[in-house]
């Protein structure tokens, strides 16, 4: 199966979705949403980087 960007990413913006919904649960919104959301959207695109990079490495020949 090829994948393109949107097929990538959609799964990885889900994850970050879900876990944000289920963090307000537990902790305040104004302290998920200032604190912990950004710093999961940094933590998956630097580990969405790594992982790409990591992935065209193991591809090539």
């Amino acid at each position: 199966m090829e994948y393109d960007f949107t097929r990538s990413v959609g799964p990885l913006v889900l994850i970050v979705a879900v876990a944000t919904v289920a963090l307000t649960a537990m902790m305040t919104p104004s302290t998920v949403f200032m604190m912990v959301l950004p710093s999961m959207i940094v933590f998956a695109i630097v580990a969405f980087f790594f992982g790409m990079k990591f992935g065209q490495f193991s591809a090539s020949p």
